[in-house]
């Protein structure tokens, strides 16, 4: 197989890097077709190519223990020959992409066709204009300039079209922009650890070039593909690139290849990097998946005509999703994946009502408007229908339709997804200030509606800096550190060996980086506190590690939430071997049969000594809050070597060497923190893998228990005891019994956290369903962060599978970070709240007058130009400026919404409608009897084209000024006294106010006919705006009214539990995706499909022609097609050579492999 890798695929470029690669003893091509090989052909390739993998290293100029030399000139070097680690990200839209997708909005498709007629209708002179009996308003004021004015409607609502769809696409590209500049911080964020010039040192992924020495752990997303050189019990989760969800334990004799993208879920490792960017396995798929969708046509036929061999250059694809490896498309794949929130879902409601409302209004509108014409003209004035005058009549049928478009256009409120997106974009960049990096943005908006915080307990609550302050050792229980002389020296020794080996040697404690300062802990935060318990006892743990470098390890069980301890076994000078062992106290005290005593030496330790030693030592300790950790030794004679796979003959009849009390100091802010999340409430939980005892002490000293309150603090063993019934089956019955009391969740697994989340999640025993955010650190914790409705992970401590996880990550591991995100949240909430409470006022009033008016006097007092600035107003500014009011304190003085909390409160309907009564009442008083009281001309009745009235300014201005003021009342909801209250400290706000009133003296006073305004007096303007002032006067008489007099007051846009969307309807990645993406999707599952199908194909044709079993090619044939649902069939020309070969007895199997048709698939 690995010969034919090299085919013609990639001549082209073999030729330009003979030239490089002169200086390195391998080729980029040789290296990346060695990465193609898995498994023992990998192996065999090493040892035929290189020798073994130190041939490699020296090939490739590196050490495996000293690493790169780390100079400049080197490492350009090698980032010329082989290439940067870096894959280009996809194209964003352009702005003009952003313009056309604003433009596709059904209400301004309406408008810009309404608009199109009118202009063509103005510029059409027909035939019968002279003729006086056409129509009876058409004849009077019309003279010869105004009727060449007949195009300004036409063309000003165009203009306003283009209004609102630059300003709709700026904000877009806006967005679009923040969220690549969120994602590089991310991506510069993600540092990995490297061995250069002897050095450990960590290094932005983009920096690591092949040849490099990288260490690999646990919780790592590997940056680069690799051949592992040295290390422990690692295991791998390689589904991102071959959709098998088994873990892949990785070893130098039967698997050294590590690919990036994947997961290291357990032990430890060095590799030497040997494909960067691009050339990685997962940047070769994106290559592949290529930038755009222009390239798919042609990949698709290209993969019909490539030749079977340079598809095998595609062995790791096994899934049709292929590898999500890479940082930047995941986190894009996942914007697109989540179910509605619930502010979308209530919007989305709303929304749709309101526009059904302002529908059936314009419909209304339009067909009283044309009856009420053609009554008059053919009924009452018994006209004849001309022919000539058909125009005419046209004209004025297309009049009536404008007004019925500008009721709906004004009815509709466009202004809501955008006032969404300002207020969580507004604030996501507020709150990377505050720690929070929101991936996902409407995680921002959920957090607002949290009712349970689910957190853990080491690094969130507490600091993470680990100190041993208690021991029990020699049969003494020491309250503080002993002095090294109070211990016998043979335990002291071994102690300190048993410390310095048996922990990563990645941990490390260094020097404070400035005087007088803490000494930093590198690394795994409880083995720091060990090694600075050896320093403490005035010892050294370098030397023994020099002594016994991590090569000469013999076998080392890592650390796992199963085994919850960590052991390392050494080889003697005499050939023995002896066994460390660390871990939880009462797991590791259960194997001890005998403990060191005072002088030094074993005794025995019995069952009954053991619970002595847990009431007497470790329950203190733990009450204390201390986390206890057991270090105990076994010794092994050489012959028979023992069967170290065999874990439960390894582990135990161990010694015990002594006990230790390490404190993990709670944060000093969480308690408060902890108190104005109650305060919210909102429940918090502890869920830990610690012991109950020191679980129970944090959580008091946190205030997550008060003593003397109903609360449960459970084990995970008590846990999954009462959740599952007899046949061992979880059931939300018994869960629904327990979580409301449940305040402590100790020694859990990962899998007791998710199904902790998800019964909590999925119970109906309240009215609320509950909203729950997680916080993890852990590799393990990705299940719960994914379930939970919002997941933080930690930025410093936490893992990079955990982040993936994520929706927020709290860039300092800090438990009040989380309080901030809450109350942005409830800010983002409320912001959209009070845009609604003032946009539906306007909404409410501009559709009765518009209506009213048409309908009593043939005309919307209110013309087509006017509603549209109304309409950017209301939409546009407002969304500004009411979207961007900083939170305060006060939001976490109220309980959480909850998810059938309507949007419009009682309240704020009792506002919507009372402000639109005091606005009708005076719009109408103008309207009707306005002329008489300024004296001026009226403007009801006037003909077709007739130039602009100053009654109808008078009350298009007033309509506005009252808008402006109640801008200030919509500044609070919930019936408070003082709207000003903060005013100056959003100054967006303020210059939106003052901006909005400029604009509109600009309009009025020399707007002219295109906005159907005539200048006014001084005196007019005083009226206009003091009308508006009295806004703010009847919003204080509003208040005195107690809402819960007004019982027929409906709420509206609440979800109910039925309506929350399914989420099989929500599949995953169906509802969201946008379209380029799903091309993209169709054209990568076509593309790897075809590869596949060449690939079985020829597998199944070299199975013949060995004759070997084609079990294998089978088996991964069916594990492709079980990915991809609509299979479409690829021909290729192997297809033919195929069904020659399968002239033999058992073809009917593998013909079965090679068509996938016949194994099931729909």
């Amino acid at each position: 197989m690995g010969d034919m890798t090299n085919s013609d695929f990639y001549t082209k470029n073999q030729r330009n890097e003979a030239n490089h690669a002169g200086d390195f003893g391998c080729t980029l091509e040789e290296l990346r077709s060695l990465m193609e090989l898995r498994g023992t052909e990998a192996v065999v390739k090493i040892k035929e190519t290189y020798g073994d993998t130190e041939g490699l290293c020296r090939r490739l100029k590196t050490s495996p223990i000293e690493g790169l030399p780390g100079t400049a000139a080197d490492l350009d070097k090698r980032k010329l020959i082989f290439g940067k680690n870096f894959i280009p990200p996809k194209k964003p839209k352009t702005f003009l992409q952003l313009v056309w997708e604003a433009l596709q909005d059904v209400t301004l498709i309406i408008l810009e066709i309404a608009a199109i007629i009118s202009l063509g209708l103005s510029f059409y002179q027909p035939p019968g204009e002279g003729n006086e009996g056409c129509a009876t308003a058409a004849a009077g004021t019309e003279d010869e300039g105004e009727a060449e004015a007949g195009w300004i409607e036409g063309a000003a609502i165009l203009l306003s079209v283009i209004c609102v769809v630059v300003v709709t696409a700026f904000n877009d590209w806006s967005k679009e922009k923040q969220f690549r500049g969120l994602q590089s911080r991310i991506e510069q964020e993600q540092k990995f650890t490297v061995v250069r010039g002897g050095q450990v040192i960590q290094i932005p992924v983009a920096e690591i070039v092949v040849g490099d020495i990288a260490q690999v752990k646990y919780g790592d997303l590997l940056p680069a593909d690799g051949i592992f050189i040295q290390g422990n019990d690692l295991k791998i989760d390689e589904s991102s690139l071959t959709g098998e969800s088994d873990q892949v334990r990785k070893s130098v004799d039967k698997d050294p290849m590590l690919l990036s993208g994947t997961h290291v879920m357990e032990g430890s490792g060095r590799m030497v990097v040997t494909a960067v960017g691009v050339n990685s396995q997962t940047g070769i798929i994106f290559t592949l998946l290529g930038a755009g969708g222009e390239e798919e046509e042609k990949k698709d036929k290209k993969a019909k005509q490539q030749d079977g061999a340079a598809a095998m250059e595609m062995q790791p694809l096994k899934s049709a999703e292929g590898g999500d490896g890479d940082d930047k498309d995941k986190k894009k794949a996942n914007m697109h994946k989540k179910e509605k929130s619930v502010l979308q879902g209530k919007l989305t409601k709303l929304a749709v009502q309101i526009g059904k409302a302002g529908l059936v209004m314009s419909a209304i509108t339009v067909i009283i408007l044309v009856l009420y014409f053609a009554i008059e003209t053919f009924v009452i004035n018994k006209k004849q229908w001309l022919p000539e005058c058909t125009p005419v009549y046209v004209q004025y049928f297309v009049k009536f339709f404008i007004i019925g478009v500008t009721v709906l256009v004004v009815a509709v409120p466009e202004g809501l997804p955008l006032a969404v997106t300002i207020s969580l974009a507004y604030s996501v960049k507020k709150m990377m200030k505050d720690n929070n990096l929101v991936r996902h943005l409407d995680a921002c908006e959920t957090m607002g509606n949290a009712t349970a915080i689910c957190s853990d307990k080491t690094g969130t609550l507490t600091t993470n800096r680990m100190t041993v302050v208690q021991a029990y050792v020699g049969d003494v229980h020491h309250k503080e550190i002993p002095d090294p002389e109070a211990i016998p020296a043979k335990t002291l020794e071994l102690l300190v060996n048993a410390i310095a080996v048996n922990s990563a040697y990645t941990t490390k404690i260094l020097p404070p980086e400035r005087e007088g300062g803490l000494p930093r802990q590198v690394g795994n935060k409880t083995e720091c506190g060990l090694l600075g318990f050896v320093l403490n006892l005035k010892q050294d743990y370098q030397p023994v590690r020099n002594l016994i470098p991590e090569e000469k390890l013999y076998k080392v069980y890592t650390f796992n939430s199963v085994r919850k301890s960590m052991s390392t076994v050494i080889k003697m000078s005499d050939g023995s071997f002896r066994m460390y062992s660390k871990g939880a106290s009462e797991i590791v005290l259960k194997k001890c049969s005998r403990i060191l005593n005072a002088a030094g030496e074993p005794r025995i330790f019995r069952p009954r000594d053991r619970d002595e030693m847990v009431k007497k030592v470790i329950e203190p300790m733990a009450c204390d809050g201390l986390r206890t950790i057991c270090i105990a030794y076994r010794d092994f004679s050489s012959s028979p070597e023992p069967d170290w796979d065999n874990e439960n003959d390894i582990l135990t009849d161990l010694t015990c060497i002594c006990v230790v009390g390490i404190e993990d100091p709670v944060r000093p802010e969480v308690p408060e923190a902890i108190r104005k999340c109650q305060r919210a409430g909102i429940t918090v939980r502890m869920v830990t893998g610690d012991n109950i005892n020191t679980a129970r002490a944090i959580a008091i000293k946190c205030g997550i228990i008060h003593p003397g309150e109903d609360f449960l603090c459970l084990e995970g063993k008590e846990f999954n005891r009462r959740i599952r019934n007899e046949k061992g089956e979880i059931e939300q019955e018994r869960i629904d019994k327990i979580w409301p009391k449940l305040r402590v969740l100790a020694r859990s697994s990962p899998t007791d956290k998710h199904t902790l989340v998800k019964g909590i999640i999925d119970s109906t025993q309240v009215e609320q369903r509950q909203v729950v955010a997680v916080t993890g650190d852990g590799t393990n914790d990705g299940p719960a962060l994914k379930k939970a409705d919002v997941g933080f992970a930690m930025g410093i401590a936490g893992t990079d599978v955990a982040k993936e996880a994520s929706d927020i990550i709290l860039t300092d591991d800090n438990f009040s970070s989380i309080v901030k995100a809450v109350m942005w949240g409830r800010n983002v909430y409320d912001s959209i709240s009070k845009f609604l409470q003032f946009q539906l006022t306007v909404n409410v009033v501009a559709v009765i007058v518009a209506f009213t008016g048409a309908c009593i006097t043939q005309d919307s007092p209110l013309k087509a130009v006017q509603m549209l600035w109304v309409n950017l107003i209301m939409d546009t500014f407002a969304s500004l400026a009411l979207a961007t009011e900083p939170p305060t304190e006060s939001l976490l003085l109220r309980k959480p919404y909850g998810r059938n909390k309507p949007l419009i409160s009682r309240t704020m309907m009792k506002n919507i409608l009372g402000h639109a009564v005091y606005q009708l009442t005076l719009i109408f008083t103008l309207l009707f009897i306005g002329e008489q009281m300024f004296q001026i001309d009226s403007g009801r009745n006037a003909p077709l084209h007739s130039p602009p009235s100053e009654h109808y300014t008078i009350i298009f201005n007033t309509f506005v000024m009252m808008q402006l003021f109640n801008e200030i009342n919509a500044r609070k909801i919930h019936g408070e006294r003082n709207v000003f209250d903060g005013i100056f400290r959003n100054p967006i706000f303020c210059t939106i106010v003052l901006g909005t009133f400029a604009i509109q003296i600009v309009i009025v006073q020399f707007g002219g006919k295109p906005f159907s305004c005539s200048p006014l007096e001084l005196d007019q303007w005083m009226w206009c705006i003091f009308i508006g002032l009295g806004e703010l006067v009847w919003g204080q008489v509003i208040a005195t009214i107690p809402t819960s007099r007004l019982k027929f007051l409906k709420e509206a846009g609440r979800l109910t539990e039925k309506e929350e969307v399914p989420e099989e309807e929500l599949n995953e990645d169906v509802e969201e995706i946008d379209h380029a993406e799903r091309e993209l999707r169709r054209g990568q599952i076509l593309w790897f499909r075809g590869l596949n199908r060449i690939q079985t194909q020829i597998e199944v044709v070299n199975t013949f022609k060995s004759g070997t079993s084609f079990q294998g090619a089978l088996r991964r044939q069916s594990s492709v097609t079980s990915q991809t649902q609509d299979v479409t069939n690829i021909s290729s020309p192997s297809h033919v050579s195929l069904s020659n070969a399968l002239s033999s007895p058992t073809s009917t199997s593998a013909a079965a492999a090679g068509h996938p048709r016949r194994e099931g698939i729909p």
